[in-house]
């Protein structure tokens, strides 16, 4: 059992050092890609080291291959008060960049809304995405914030197509994180009983952590790369498995031993939760968090299609992980234990298998893979002290659409919701995304109350 629990931790881990190195190369590729040869213009401006936060900017028309700027549109920026605090005109290479008034400090924990001008837009051309004529800036680092603004047809039949691929695959890249967050609580819940609503504060604790070693002073470089992100989420993603071993060591097994029942054992873990998310709250503040690198990257156009290096990372590697860990719960010893304890704890004991062991394993896996969603979230949207209790229902609903208890169960359920709330948006305010996949639910649990998968296949 032993080997088991060394190959996943060794698999994943590889297969996390493995995509984000990959990050880093097509970070630095993508950074190197303009140059005088394929992109002369039309590039993001570079950052400035001062102590002023401006707001850069592009504006490039995408109708023609290689892009072109566009010249002569003007830029506003407000405040929270409605007040215009900076304005500008792109120039020839379509670029604008606006000084926000005041120190870092002043600006930090603000939002600003950029607003182009569509009058000063060249003839028959509108911006790709109608809602980018008014985009609001927060303000979370102490660094120059980036915009792009695609130009593309004049609004038409096309739009809401485009618009609908670019919402599918920001989809994909949340629903691979939702899968491992989903996947981590079903495990836990296909051997314990336990219905943990405390799994959103793991969730938030590998979050937390990667932001903690990402705020050491100075950089983490290898060979003159900047990898500090790449060890944070390493380092999140084994400290999140060591936090999950000691709450299930210092609370869930005590209570298992006592005989308490499963009731009351979630009602402890809706406390637990409370206590958790205060003192990440005190220790990290109410603000919200970036990561310090991969604040402004330049995107990919695909076609219609704006794809970071970033987002492609970071799904590459929710997929990898839901792939190793969806093998090793087949195919490795633990994972035939962990599935044996999940069917039947009191058979499983009585063939040898020690079932507290594989539960604390079983633990230690969930929490690291709650941790490492967590991280990833926080790379691909930023995040604050409440990350993981405002996806713990999406958490639940995944589980409980696909199956309580399944593996594949929970991937399916997560890439349903995770697909369905970001292209719904569509049609509904985006405020409003979370109830339509809670409606979803509901329509298929009348339906089918085991959930899609929930006769298929037990944990594994």
């Amino acid at each position: 059992m032993q080997t088991g629990i060394r190959r996943i931790a060794g698999l994943l881990l590889a297969v996390v050092v493995a995509v984000l190195a990959l990050s880093g190369t097509a970070q630095a590729a993508a950074a190197a890609a303009p140059t005088a040869a394929d992109a002369p213009a039309c590039v993001l401006p570079e950052i400035t080291d001062d102590d002023t936060i401006s707001i850069l900017g592009r504006i490039c028309d995408t109708r023609e291959t290689p892009q072109t700027p566009v010249e002569g549109v003007d830029i506003t920026v407000e405040d929270e008060s409605g007040n215009v605090v900076g304005e500008a005109t792109t120039t020839a290479e379509g670029t604008f960049e606006i000084p926000l008034p005041g120190t870092t400090v002043d600006n930090l924990g603000k939002t600003f809304t950029v607003k182009v001008d569509e009058k000063s837009m060249p003839e028959g051309a509108a911006l790709r995405n109608p809602d980018d004529v008014t985009r609001d800036v927060q303000i979370n680092l102490d660094n120059d914030v980036s915009v792009s603004f695609p130009v593309g047809e004049a609004a038409g039949g096309e739009g809401i197509a485009t618009q609908g691929l670019q919402l599918l695959v920001g989809g994909i890249v949340f629903s691979t994180l939702l899968a491992m967050a989903a996947l981590g609580l079903s495990m836990i819940f296909g051997t314990t009983g336990l219905t943990n609503f405390a799994h959103g504060e793991l969730i938030t604790f590998g979050a937390l952590v990667a932001y903690a070693v990402d705020q050491l002073p100075g950089a983490i470089r290898i060979g003159g790369t900047d990898v500090t992100v790449v060890v944070a989420v390493i380092v999140s993603f084994i400290l999140s498995g060591v936090f999950g071993y000691l709450n299930d060591k210092a609370l869930w097994k005590p209570l298992r031993m006592r005989g308490t029942g499963v009731i009351a054992m979630m009602i402890v873990s809706i406390g637990l939760s409370i206590f958790l998310r205060n003192i990440f709250q005190y220790v990290a503040g109410g603000q919200n968090h970036n990561y310090s690198q991969y604040a402004a990257v330049q995107p990919w156009e695909i076609g219609p299609i704006l794809l970071t290096p970033k987002d492609t990372a970071v799904a590459l590697l929710g997929v990898a992980v839901l792939i190793a860990v969806s093998l090793l719960l087949q195919y490795t010893r633990i994972g035939k234990a962990t599935r044996a304890v999940a069917d039947n704890p009191a058979l499983a004991s009585s063939s040898g298998i020690n079932v507290e062991r594989v539960i604390a394993v079983v633990w230690t896996g969930g929490a690291a893979l709650a941790g490492l969603s967590g991280v990833l979230l926080g790379l691909t949207q930023g995040f604050d002290y409440q990350l993981g209790f405002k996806i713990l229902l999406l958490v639940f609903a995944a589980v409980v659409l696909g199956g309580l208890g399944t593996i594949w169960g929970a991937m399916l359920g997560a890439f349903i919701i995770g697909i369905f709330i970001e292209v719904s948006t569509l049609f509904i305010p985006s405020e409003l995304k979370f109830v339509g996949a809670l409606v979803v639910l509901i329509v298929v649990l009348l339906i089918r109350p085991q959930g899609l998968l929930g006769k298929a296949q037990r944990v594994g």
